[in-house]
């Protein structure tokens, strides 16, 4: 496990959460999984914590009950490579949350993500202003980031 792994708190949907997610990134898979024992506050034989991973990077999720939620203070950032990527990912993951401004959305759990194509920020930070000026005003009026269109934008 990496020194610093996301610890991600689910009311009690902490392994479909897990399923969802490693579902929609290649070299992903489940992990350990702890249960709850007798005794303890949580319902006995409950997903605890469930470990994960996500094309590489390790996360641990628990349910902990319904006293935290997430907020989009923290989000999940995913770079894609293609625009495929980007549609098929801001499908599944918007499937049953909601879509925001600026490639973020919610998830169905609440978690909050956000869907970038490669190359967005050589867009907004080009060296000519008035380029950059404009692919920033065009992603401000996009809820899923569509790279050709903010590139054109861009061109002017």
């Amino acid at each position: 496990m990496q020194k610093i792994t996301p610890f991600l708190w689910f009311d009690t949907q902490a392994e479909e959460a897990a399923k969802l997610y490693t579902s929609l990134f290649k070299n992903s898979s489940i992990g350990k999984i702890s249960r709850y024992p007798p005794g303890v506050p949580g319902q006995e034989g409950k997903v605890m914590t469930i470990e994960f991973t996500l094309d590489g990077q390790d996360f641990i999720a628990l349910n902990g009950g319904p006293h935290y939620s997430f907020t989009p203070a923290v989000s999940m950032f995913i770079k894609c490579e293609t625009q495929e990527e980007v549609d098929r990912l801001w499908t599944a993951l918007t499937e049953g949350g909601s879509e925001d401004r600026c490639g973020w959305l919610k998830d169905k759990f609440g978690l909050s993500w956000q869907v970038v194509p490669d190359g967005l920020q050589e867009l907004l930070q080009d060296k000519d202003p008035g380029r950059a000026q404009r692919a920033v005003s065009a992603m401000m009026q996009m809820q899923k980031l569509d790279i050709a269109v903010l590139e054109e934008a861009a061109a002017g």
